[in-house]
């Protein structure tokens, strides 16, 4: 099993979700999250006076699913995500050692 991990720009969560609905993902957990990556954050203008946003609203998503999975729901997220712009985000992509399910006690793939 993998955890993917999808930080995205939050205007994009829709169109991320609806890419992995679509290829048969069952579950996913979005977290609102800050943070910068190259950009280093923004500079803005407020009442003339100019400040930095060092921080970045951002949207992560999580999915766990099979191996077999992984290709098809990172290629879904890329393109789903992608805008061309600075700042679009990162996949990472983690070795899952265990899932269980809670209600059922099902584990491994059998509780995604």
């Amino acid at each position: 099993m993998k955890l993917v991990t999808a930080i995205i720009k939050p205007f994009k969560l829709d169109e991320v979700r609806d890419a992995l609905t679509s290829i048969g993902v069952a579950g996913l957990t979005v977290s609102e999250v800050k943070g910068y990556g190259r950009q280093k954050g923004q500079t803005g203008i407020y009442r003339g006076a100019e400040y930095v946003i060092s921080f970045l609203p951002k949207i992560k998503v999580e999915v766990a699913i099979d191996d077999r999975d992984v290709e098809r729901v990172v290629e879904a997220i890329k393109k789903a995500a992608h805008t061309g712009k600075i700042g679009d985000g990162k996949i990472f992509v983690m070795a899952c050692e265990q899932a269980i399910r809670i209600r059922t006690g099902e584990s491994g793939s059998e509780a995604l």
